[in-house]
Order: C-alpha cells, then structure tokens, then sequence
C-alpha cells in the first residue's frame, strides 16, 4: 500500500513527490498547533507571581495600562515573538538599541519579519518551483528554489540591523570629536552642561543625526529628572562605541571627585582628534595595498593579451600551415 501510495505521488508531483507531502503536511500539523497553544491555559503560578507583584510599582503599571491598547495585538503572539531565553533577549534587545530602533516592541517587530519573510519567501519558492520547473526539476534544484528564498527572508532582518549597527556607529564614532569640541566651547563660554548637550543636539543635526538624537535623547531624559550618570550610561549603552564609553567614564569620575569638567573635556578633545587623525592614517597606509591589487587584476590580463595575443595567433597560423 505504501509503495502505491508512494507511486501516486511520483506520478502526481514528481521525483520529489513524497518530499513535497511530507513538507506539506509538517506545514499543516505547525498551522494546527498554533491555535492550541494560543488557546493554552495560563500557568497556576504565573498567576500567584502576577497578583503578589500587582501593587508594587504602581508608576510602571500606569505606563503599562497606557500602553496596552497598543500591544494587544502583539501580546497574543508574544511566546512566538520574542525569545523566552533572558540572555538571547537582551542582546538582541541591545543590538536593536545601537540600531537606532528604541521602541518597546522592537523585538517583537525584529522576529516578525523574519517569520513572515521567511514564511513568505519560502511559499513563493515553492510555488515557483511547483509552476516552473514541474516535475523534470532536480532534487538540488527543488533546495535552490525553495529553502534558498526561505534563508534569505529569514537571515534579511539580520542582515539590515547589524548593517545599520555598524553604519550609525561609523556616524558616531566620525561626529564624536567634533561633538566634544563644540561642547568644550560652551561649557569655557559659561554654559552647563545642559545647556551644551542641548546646543550640540541642535548644531550636529545636519551633519551627524544619529549623534543628535543620542544628544537630544540625553537632554529630554535630564529635563525629567533622571540622574545625570544614569542618563550617560544609558548613552554609552545605545551608541556601542568605545569613545563615547570612555567619554562618560571620564565624566563620571570627573563629578564624583570634583575636578573641572572643562579641563576633563579638554584633555579628552584634544585626544579624540589625534585619535581620529590616525585612523585616517591607517586608512591612508591601507590605500597602496588595495590600489596594487587592484590594478593588477585589471590591467596585467590586458597587458598580456597585447602582448602575448599577436604570438600566439602566428604560432597557430605557423601549426597550421605544417600540417
């Protein structure tokens, strides 16, 4: 009976016949278990911890009822949407941060996109491949055009955040000097360092937007009343740059001894601008290998058919001519 059944398919789909079934119903049995586990029944124990931290912060849980209306429609596939994982969480929760994506759901967007891009892509895979290639289509072929759409949807979101990661760091890390130095000049004309941070969010925003968001974000949150030290932090998290790192590391130490913050940030200017100077040195000592490379790849292959070319076309014409 099996054999039959497994000649039916062959000659209904293909080589690949029992393959596709097999995919399919796994497809199928995945959709069918969705529901039941929506429809799970909650945890006895996840209610006794939710009723005994009921009342204790009762700020949070104003934001968090301001925000529920919002959520809804994610929070029913929250298990599906984030990582149950804590560690796996805060990584990506960080890296989304120096992304530039600060939202409360934008773990959850992340792995939406890659579920319904991989999903997506895979189904469009199969369908070319159900449409196109039909049953004369090699099992290599089957893998190319199915699960190779599917890896990409999925691995896609991966690819445009850690992208964007290292591009608005690159941003960072290159306004970052300019940045102290225009903050260096108002603290010395008599302003805070409020009043700086505020000045240096409006003047970097044509230049370095991401520097300016991140110095606009630190001002808002000083305006409500955060700690200073907490605020930088906060910002050294965001950026995932080692200057600015170091940069509020000698802040910090600069408020909790009590020495000038205009001589701290003096010093520290005038060493992110040798810093910067010899990172364009290096690209600068990194140009000549490139530039060697690359023009031996594109002129030694000409330079020889010129010069070998007319040879070997006389010594054919002469192995011609013998024969």
């Amino acid at each position: 009976m099996l054999d039959q059944f497994n000649a039916m398919l062959v000659g209904m789909l293909g080589p690949a016949g029992p393959l596709i079934a097999v995919g399919g119903l796994a497809f199928v049995l995945l959709l069918a278990c969705i529901p039941m586990m929506l429809n799970s029944r909650p945890d006895p124990l996840d209610k006794l911890v939710e009723k005994s931290n009921r009342g204790r912060m009762e700020a949070e849980t104003r934001a968090v009822l301001r925000e529920k209306a919002k959520n809804d429609k994610l929070n029913k596939y929250a298990q599906f949407l984030e990582p149950q994982n804590v560690e796996e969480y805060t990584d990506i929760k960080k890296k989304l941060l120096n992304a530039g994506y600060r939202s409360k759901e934008a773990v959850r967007y992340y792995y939406l996109a890659q579920f319904v891009l991989g999903l997506g892509l895979l189904g469009c895979g199969l369908v070319y491949y159900l449409v196109a290639l039909g049953p004369d289509a090699t099992p290599k072929q089957m893998a190319m055009y199915i699960l190779g759409p599917g890896i990409v949807g999925y691995m896609g979101p991966k690819y445009w955040v850690n992208k964007r990661c290292e591009e608005r760091r690159q941003q960072i890390q290159d306004g970052f000097p300019d940045a102290l130095d225009m903050m260096l000049v108002c603290v010395e004309a008599g302003q805070s360092m409020d009043q700086a941070i505020v000045r240096i969010s409006k003047e970097l925003r044509a230049s370095y937007p991401a520097l300016a968001e991140e110095f606009q974000l630190v001002s808002y949150e000083m305006k409500a009343g955060k700690d200073k030290s907490a605020v930088l932090n906060d910002m050294s998290e965001r950026c995932g740059v080692q200057d600015v790192s170091s940069f509020v590391t000698v802040l910090n130490q600069s408020a909790s001894f009590g020495t000038s913050v205009a001589d701290a940030l003096r010093v520290y200017a005038s060493e992110m601008r040798d810093k910067r100077v010899m990172r364009a040195e290096e690209k600068a000592n990194k140009l000549p290998t490139k530039m060697t490379l690359t023009t031996m790849m594109l002129t030694v292959p000409p330079l020889l058919i010129i010069l070998v070319g007319p040879s070997a076309v006389g010594v054919m014409e002469l192995g011609s001519l013998g024969q």
